[in-house]
Order: C-alpha cells, then structure tokens, then sequence
C-alpha cells in the first residue's frame, strides 16, 4: 500500500484509477517535465510581486496579488485533488497563485534580511536533489513504518498550526511557533525535517503511480503534490532563517 502525508497524494490516488487500451501512460520523465513547468510558472510569478514590493517599497501594493494568490491557490489545490482529470489546467493555475504568494513574502523577508531569499532557495532546492539521489541510491527507503511516522509528524504540525490559527482570532499564540528562541529554533527545525522527509515519500509515490500504469494526466497531478510539497519546505526553511537571523 502507498501511504504519503501530502494531501494531494493518498493511497488510492492512482489504484481508483481506470485506463482504456491504447491511452498513453504516466512516466517518471513525463512527472519530471511538468514539474519543471510548474517550478517555471512559480518563478515568473513570484518575480511579478517581488519587483512589485521593491519598486513600491509598499506591502499594501503587494498585498492584494499575495491574498489572490493564498485564496486561488487553496481553491486550485481543492479542485485538483478532487477533479484529477482537469490537473493539466489547474496545476499551472495553482503554481501561478503561489509565486504570488510566495514572491511576495520572499520579498518583505528579504527586505528584512537582506540575502536570505537566495539562501532558502538553495537550501530549499539543495535539499530536494540530495534526497532524490538519496532516495534513488536506496540509503533512505519508503518503509511502511517510514511513511507512517512521517504521516503522523505531518498531520500532528498541521493540527498545531490549525489550533494556532484558530488562538489568532483571540489574540493569542503558540510562542513555539513564532518565537526565535531556543525551543522555537528547534520545533522549526523539526518541521523543516518532516517537511523534506515528505518528498522521500512523494518520489515513491509518484515511481508507484508510473509504474502502474496510470494514465498520462496524472503526471501533472503528480507534479502538482510535489509542488505543494516544495512550497511547504521553502516557507519553513525561510521561517527557520528568519528565527536564525533575528537572533543577531
């Protein structure tokens, strides 16, 4: 059985799945390729609210493209996963509402702490490789055991931060969350380790669904989980860096 914490990719994702003689079927270069598309459209439109912010030098000017793209971006995801046959339009849809999203709270971290924007990327994209060639070489291994410790690390943060969200409309906090501490430092560290152990069980999701059989659209459905689980892991690996460089 398949088993994966990212909520665009669950066991029965690929086995509830019908193919007709003659229809063309998923591969792991064609999974590749559309995640290259993805991680394309993603950096055009970061580009557009991060030039935005520095050539204004005002949030208000971004905030409206950043609250488009947090809302189109949670509707897209939604209609995915529940309408996998229309990913090849809505997965570049939702990659464009996430560089909107993300480019601008790139840009005001980065107005903050200057450089720290290129060094999420590379650790965001350096973490990604090593974990591949891990993950290919055989040194990490999607065990049952494995995928299931990483679904309860996962699901246990987003309850957290569920709960978070929900002490935000009276005035209250985690300080575990958001302070810069030593114990903030180390649960931020914690999810940037769940968050890019999620991509081990991503790749072994997506090789499963290819190795199935599955049909070709599913490709970009696969490269639309992987894509949540990018943007996950960058947004941790900037808040991480932020908590790091407020502490100078």
């Amino acid at each position: 059985m398949m088993r994966t914490a990212n909520p665009a990719l669950n066991s029965k994702t690929f086995s509830q799945l019908a193919t007709h003689a003659g229809e063309e079927r998923m591969t792991l270069q064609g999974t590749v390729n559309k995640t290259g598309v993805l991680l394309l459209l993603l950096l055009v439109s970061a580009s557009f609210t991060w030039s935005r912010y520095f050539d204004t030098e005002d949030a208000a000017a971004v905030a409206p493209w950043m609250l488009g793209g947090l809302v189109g971006g949670l509707v897209l995801a939604l209609v995915t996963v529940f309408k996998k046959t229309w990913a090849g339009v809505t997965a570049p849809a939702y990659a464009i509402c996430e560089g909107l999203l993300l480019g601008g709270i790139s840009s005001f971290a980065e107005a903050r702490y200057p450089g720290i924007v290129i060094q999420a990327v590379g650790l965001t994209f350096g973490t990604l490789f090593a974990l591949l060639f891990a993950y290919k070489s055989g040194f990490i291994k999607a065990t049952e055991n494995f995928k299931l410790g990483i679904v309860a690390a996962t699901g246990g943060i987003f309850l957290l931060y569920l709960v978070s969200f929900g002490l935000s409309f009276f005035g209250m906090s985690i300080p575990l969350i958001h302070s810069s501490g030593t114990f903030g430092i180390l649960f931020s560290l914690f999810v940037v380790v769940v968050a890019a152990l999620n991509l081990v069980l991503d790749f072994d999701f997506i090789e499963k669904g290819a190795e199935q059989g599955a049909p070709k659209y599913m490709e970009w459905y696969g490269a639309f989980g992987l894509m949540v689980t990018l943007v996950w892991l960058y947004i941790e690996i900037l808040r991480l860096l932020m908590k790091l460089r407020s502490r100078n």
